[in-house]
């Protein structure tokens, strides 16, 4: 096995760069940030660039988006570092600090109903970026899903965010018919004739939109979209799943607003190395919603 030269202090520094060491090597793998899981032709073709000119040319694909360049030196990370951002490419996404912003395509997707690689790159900007030098409890994460198919997984993060579509019950407009398109369209069983009436339970509906537009004679039309907010969830060694704020946002300022609460709540309220999930645990997530929407943040 190779003798390892890399002091432990140089090692966590680098780490706090983005740099992962290689094991057994004084190797590193360079984690290249993306602001929303979408990259350019260009953005790729440096990547792959520079992958070649300070690594082994291999590149890894990390569960968050983010891209891993391995085998650079480690006299080679500042060169690669200057290298990527002359081309306005960074890493990093390590520490107990707000992590990279995991988005779905949802901005393309037959499925998607807000704009989740908008939105992604506005949370890299205010929350990656802006507050990158705030050390938190332990390690945030934030997922943006375009609609409840839920794809990136967002109640598995201490912050979840998933696009909606309200349906709108015009049941004057409902013919009340034996093949009803709308209770067929729905894939959860929300949507139902009683008494020869369509029906929606709203405490129950995902607001997911597939059931809107199906009736032919609109007894089904689309209200609005907005924002569903899911908090405290975690994977890995222990897993939560998040619980959803009662109020569904129609305001992108005011989602935005929302998830800074959550993360001063965090910062105001962690202990060290407690994820928000165990943070709400022990305050109780009644008391912890009725903080986050009461304004006393």
């Amino acid at each position: 096995m190779a003798t390892l030269t890399i002091s432990q202090a140089e090692e966590k520094r680098v780490k706090g760069l983005g740099f992962l060491s290689n094991k057994g090597t004084d190797n590193f793998s360079g984690r290249v940030i993306t602001e929303n899981g979408l990259i350019t032709v260009e953005q790729a073709k440096k990547i792959v660039e520079v992958a070649e000119k300070y690594g082994n040319g291999n590149l890894v694909l990390t569960a968050r988006l983010t891209i891993e360049c391995q085998g650079i030196p480690f006299e080679q990370i500042d060169a690669f570092r200057n290298d990527l951002a002359e081309a306005g490419i960074e890493t990093g996404g390590t520490g107990a600090k707000i992590r990279p912003v995991m988005s779905c395509k949802g901005s393309t997707c037959q499925y998607g109903l807000i704009d989740t690689f908008g939105l992604a790159k506005e949370i890299h900007d205010r929350f990656y970026t802006g507050m990158r030098n705030v050390t938190l409890p332990h390690k945030f994460k934030i997922a943006v899903g375009g609609c409840p198919n839920n794809c990136v997984k967002p109640d598995l993060n201490d912050v979840g965010i998933i696009g909606q579509f309200l349906p709108v019950v015009n049941q004057a407009a409902c013919r009340g018919c034996k093949n009803c398109a709308v209770e067929t369209a729905c894939a959860v069983g929300v949507a139902q004739l009683f008494e020869k009436k369509i029906k929606i339970n709203n405490q129950a509906c995902l607001n997911c939109g597939i059931c809107i537009g199906k009736c032919p004679f609109e007894a089904v039309v689309g209200g609005d979209r907005g924002y569903k907010i899911v908090i405290g969830g975690r994977w890995g060694k222990q897993v939560n799943r998040g619980q959803a704020l009662k109020r569904i946002f129609f305001n992108q300022q005011e989602l935005l607003d929302t998830v800074e609460k959550i993360v001063n709540f965090y910062s105001d309220n962690g202990l060290p190395r407690e994820r928000l999930a165990q943070t709400i645990e022990r305050i109780g997530f009644a008391a912890v919603e009725r903080i986050l929407l009461n304004d006393e943040i």
